[in-house]
This record gives C-alpha cells, sequence and structure tokens, in this order.
C-alpha cells in the first residue's frame, strides 16, 4: 500500500473513533501519525527496512506495527472492524460543512441520526437548534451544507481519482493481451472533481482482460461484464469502467472516451461538414474508412492541430488548432520554484531546512516561504517578533546554501475586513514577497467582499493574491465575489494572482484564469504546501494552467530564477 494510501487509513481511523466518542488523545494519536507520513524524509519502506520509523514523531511502537501491516498486506482488520461497525451514514455526516465529529456524536446519541436523510429531516422539524451547542443558526448553516452536497452528488478530487485509477491502469497495461492502455474520461482532461473512472484499451482479444478486471483486490462489486466492457464498483464506492477495443480503434475510443461531451459533439459537426462520419470507432466517409493510429493523426485528418486532452471542453480550442500547432503549454518540469510554503513556524509539519531540502529534490531552484500571519491564531501565526526570528533563520539557510538553491523571506497576510492587511507596513516592507489571502468572514455581503479583496489587491505591498474565490471542492462554495472586478484591480496594480494547487482548492479555476491572462495579470502556481508532501501537489496547479491555456510565459514561477529574484526585487523597490 502507498505512503499516501497508508496515512489515509490513519487518518479516517482517528475520525471515526471521534465520531464514536472513543479517548481524544487515542484519536489524535491516529491524526498525528498520518501527518507524521505526509513528511517523511526518506521513502517509507526504507524506512521500515532500516528500522528508522520507530524513531519518527507521532509513530510509537503500536502505531508502527499497523503501518508496517497497511504497508506488507495492504490490509488492516482493526480498520475493517472499525468502518463495519461504524454506521455508514454517520461518515458521510462529515461532508456537512462545520459539522465535525463531536457533533456528529451529539446528533447521533441524541436524535438517533445516522444520515443525511436524518439530518435534513431533524433540521427541518427544527430539532437541531434545540440541542445544547447548536442552535438556530448551526441549523440553517447545516440545511445549507446538506443542500451543498447534494448539488455535487458523489464526485471525488481529482488527487482521489488518481490514487484510485493508479494500480488499475497499471494492472491493465501489465496483462499481456493489452497493446496500448489509457485513462480516459474527465480525469484526463484533469477536471477539478471526477464523477467516475475511464479506461480504455486495445487488444485482439478483450475478454481475458476484462477478466482479470473484474478480478482485481481493488474490486468490491462487478455491476456488469461484457465481451468488450466492464463495470466495476471499487472498494471506496467509486464506479469504474473498462472498455476493449482493436487497435486499429483505439485513437478513435481514446478521443471518444476522453471527453469532454461538447468537444466530441464540435468534431463530429467538423467530420460532417467534411463529408465524413465520426464516432467512437472509426471516422468513415460512404466510400472509405481513414485509418488513424493516433489522437494526432484523427485531427490531422478534419484538419487540426493536435489538441491537449485539458483544452478539449469547446472553449475555442478547435479555432485555435485550425490557425495551427497550439502553442505549448505550461508543464511542471517548467516550474523554477514556488511560493506559499507553511513550515513548523506556524501551521506546517516540517522545518525550513526540510522544505528547502524536499524542493531541492524536486529540482526546485528557490522556494518561498509564507507562513501565517498574527491574526491566524488559530494556525499559529506569527508575531512581529517571529517573523523577524525566522528572517534570520532564512538568512542563515542561504549562506548555508550559497548560489544553489534561495530561500525567500514571504507571508501569507490575511485580509482583514477593511481589505488591509495584517501586518504593519514597515513589516511588510521587510518581505521578498507578500501573499494575501481571505481567512474569515466568509460569508459578507457580495458588494463588500469584492471591495475588500480589490483594496487589497491594490496595495502595492501585495505581490500576489491567494486562493482567490476561497473555494473548497466538494466541502465549500466559493465566498460571493466579483473576481471579473478583481481581476482587473489586480491587472492595474500590476499583483498577479495565485493557482492554488492544493487538490482541495485548484483556486483560481481555468475559465478566471483565461480571464486573467486576457487582462495581462500574471499567474503564479503556489502549492499551499504544509508539508514536503504538499509540493507535489504543483502538479495539480499545472493542470489548471494547462486547461486554461497557460505556457511557461503566462506563469511567474517558469521563468528562469534570475529573472524571478529581478522581478522580485523590483517590486519590493518600488512598494518602498
Amino acid at each position: 500500500m502507498e505512503t499516501s494510501r497508508i496515512a489515509q487509513v490513519l487518518d479516517e481511523m482517528g475520525t471515526l473513533l471521534e465520531v464514536r466518542g472513543e479517548n481524544p488523545f487515542r484519536c489524535r494519536a491516529y491524526h498525528n501519525a498520518a501527518q507524521s507520513l505526509g513528511s517523511l524524509p526518506s521513502d517509507l519502506s526504507e524506512m521500515i527496512a532500516n528500522g528508522s520509523l520507530a524513531e519518527v514523531p507521532g509513530i510509537g511502537e503500536t502505531m508502527l506495527a499497523k503501518i508496517v501491516q497497511l504497508a506488507t498486506t495492504g490490509h488492516l482488520p482493526a480498520f475493517d472492524e472499525l468502518k463495519h461497525s461504524t454506521p455508514p451514514g454517520l461518515v458521510a455526516l462529515l461532508r456537512v460543512p462545520g459539522l465535525g465529529p463531536k457533533k456528529i456524536k451529539t446528533l447521533h446519541d441524541d436524535l438517533k441520526i445516522e444520515s443525511l436523510a436524518d439530518l435534513r429531516a431533524a433540521g427541518e422539524a427544527g430539532k437541531i437548534a434545540a440541542l445544547k451547542g447548536f442552535g438556530a443558526k448551526t441549523q440553517t448553516k447545516i440545511l445549507e451544507g446538506i443542500t451543498f452536497i447534494e448539488k455535487v452528488g458523489d464526485r471525488i478530487l481529482q488527487s482521489r481519482a488518481l490514487r484510485l485509477v493508479a494500480p488499475i491502469i497499471a494492472a491493465v497495461r501489465e496483462h499481456p493481451a493489452v497493446i496500448r492502455a489509457e485513462v480516459c474520461g474527465s480525469l484526463r482532461r484533469r477536471k477539478e472533481t471526477i464523477g467516475d473512472l475511464d479506461i480504455v484499451f486495445s487488444a485482439e482479444e478483450p475478454a481475458p482482460v476484462l477478466d482479470r478486471f473484474v478480478a482485481l483486490p481493488e474490486v468490491a462489486q462487478v455491476l456488469a461484464h461484457g465481451p468488450t466492457k466492464a463495470s466495476v464498483r471499487l472498494a471506496e464506492g467509486v464506479q469504474c469502467d473498462l472498455r476493449g477495443v482493436a487497435d486499429d480503434q483505439y485513437a478513435f475510443a481514446l478521443h471518444y472516451f476522453t471527453g469532454s461531451k461538447e468537444h466530441n459533439i464540435a468534431m463530429r459537426r467538423r467530420a460532417i461538414a467534411r463529408g465524413y462520419t465520426l464516432n467512437e470507432y472509426s471516422l468513415s466517409s460512404p466510400s472509405a474508412s481513414v485509418a488513424c493510429q493516433t489522437e494526432t493523426d484523427l485531427y490531422a485528418a478534419l484538419g487540426l492541430a493536435y489538441i491537449p486532452p485539458e483544452l478539449r471542453e469547446d472553449v475555442g480550442e478547435i479555432e485555435l488548432a485550425e490557425r495551427g500547432p497550439i502553442p505549448p503549454l505550461v508543464e511542471r518540469s517548467d516550474l523554477t520554484g514556488t511560493f506559499h510554503c507553511h513550515t513548523d513556524w506556524s501551521d506546517g509539519g516540517a522545518t525550513l531546512k526540510e522544505m528547502a531540502e524536499a524542493a531541492r529534490e524536486r529540482g526546485l531552484k528557490y522556494l518561498g516561504i509564507a507562513d501565517h500571519s498574527r491574526s491566524a491564531a488559530y494556525a499559529g501565526g506569527l508575531s512581529v517578533e517571529r517573523v523577524r526570528a525566522q528572517w534570520k533563520e532564512i538568512d542563515r539557510l542561504n549562506e548555508e546554501f550559497g548560489s544553489s538553491f534561495h530561500l525567500y523571506k514571504g507571508t501569507e497576510s490575511d485580509i482583514l475586513a477593511d481589505g488591509s492587511l495584517d501586518f504593519p507596513d514597515e513589516l511588510l516592507d521587510g518581505f521578498d514577497y507578500v501573499v494575501a489571502s481571505v481567512h474569515s468572514q466568509f460569508g459578507m455581503p457580495r458588494a463588500e467582499m469584492t471591495e475588500r479583496i480589490v483594496r487589497a489587491v491594490s496595495n502595492p505591498r501585495v505581490t500576489m493574491l491567494g486562493h482567490p474565490s476561497g473555494r473548497l471542492l466538494l466541502a465549500r462554495d466559493a465566498y460571493d465575489v466579483d473576481l471579473d472586478a478583481v481581476i482587473d484591480a489586480a491587472a492595474r496594480a500590476g499583483t498577479m494572482i495565485e493557482i492554488n494547487a492544493n487538490p482541495h482548492r485548484l483556486d483560481l479555476d481555468a475559465a478566471h484564469c483565461r480571464r486573467a491572462r486576457e487582462r495581462g495579470v500574471v499567474l503564479v502556481i503556489n502549492p499551499d504546501a504544509h508539508s514536503t508532501s504538499g509540493l507535489d501537489d504543483l502538479e495539480y496547479g499545472v493542470g489548471v494552467a494547462r486547461r486554461a491555456g497557460l505556457g511557461p510565459d503566462h506563469v511567474f514561477n517558469a521563468s528562469a530564477p534570475g529573472i524571478v529574484a529581478r522581478l522580485l526585487a523590483k517590486r519590493r523597490k518600488d512598494r518602498c
């Protein structure tokens, strides 16, 4: 079992124990162990082999045994028993914004609530408001949260979808009968959230591959099993479909099942206008079929340059491909560094040096530290004195690194209700850069929230706006703000806007990234990393940028390190 999945299991065990009202110290032990696994200094299997895992904080003898069992067998009977003995509806209640394990236990004990349906009925009957510690406002928020959950349905985060599909696509590709195989659907297009998983493969005889697929250990239920397609429900509840085609049909099937529906309709219309019929198996005319080995061949047959999957949403990509090759989209390898990273000085899980070393291991040449400002007491926000102490530590590390790597002094400064920042100007002037973010009073009226953020991005001391809409995918809607007005203000001020790469955020979204680029706003891809593993989230931010059609020239941290240094120094000089 992969380290990330082990951490997820431990974290889920802690949550299940909380919901059941178990000893809070025991619950916290699981959460702490999960967090520790996210910041390991080296490979988990290597640390198990050499015994160093036992030295990691938060991993005692009992927890170590559970981790080893998960890593070696992929299963933990204690986890299976815990899930089996906990009403599944209680876990679903955790999706309701603002409803934590303690409140869920109270709802279960006092009102016998075991599902979202029970919760809605109790709320509509006014029973939740009558409970101690809840009240009318909490009841209203809970009902609004249920409505939000019903709106997003059973979709999952892109990061979870990738984790689930990885062992399955690997198993399909390893089958001796398989010629080619690829993940399709919205996941291949890097949509923020995913409904189900789709895989297409080619083989002379698909049936043996499908037989192997339905027998995989990840499969909990077989929904359908035919000669060319099988559908299953995975152990984590997500549906996965596998389709087999002949190899000469593969390019057409890959294109069709990648989508989007809108892109496919536009492509079929284009084919019809040229006397062809396009479907998931072929491109043909009344007199002949057009052989296409790859998707590039398919697009070329219709007079188009190849269109990357991320752009296939019928938002102008076909017109762009008519004019010639689409300019290269930004790649993860283009990023020379990143900003908006947290350390154990605030709410991060790793030291300054650990974050720097992890960035270097990932090929980055610089890293921006942006621990929370003083108002964020819930996240260990830094006082003025602690900021200055952190600067000294960064200076010391930069001397140690020399010219091979650089740490930038930054802050994630709270945007206060009136649009001002959380630190005095004289302190802000000492940072290499400033990320300004909203972390409170999300429910402000639209005009006030817009004015608040416009004032912040217009501040010459703000280098970049953090997670602009404040959304948490599948958990919380964006706050009510006119992002077009914010983008216009950022364009006037020369303030960058971040693409927050945390898979729970992916904020700014692709549509607004396109708008920002059109207005001349520079985008910057930041991971909002709270651990060394959080740096890997940069890949998700790259996916958003690619969906927006951004190339390296549109992304600040795809610039050479020297250019980044000069531009930051110039903006700092101009603001002081």
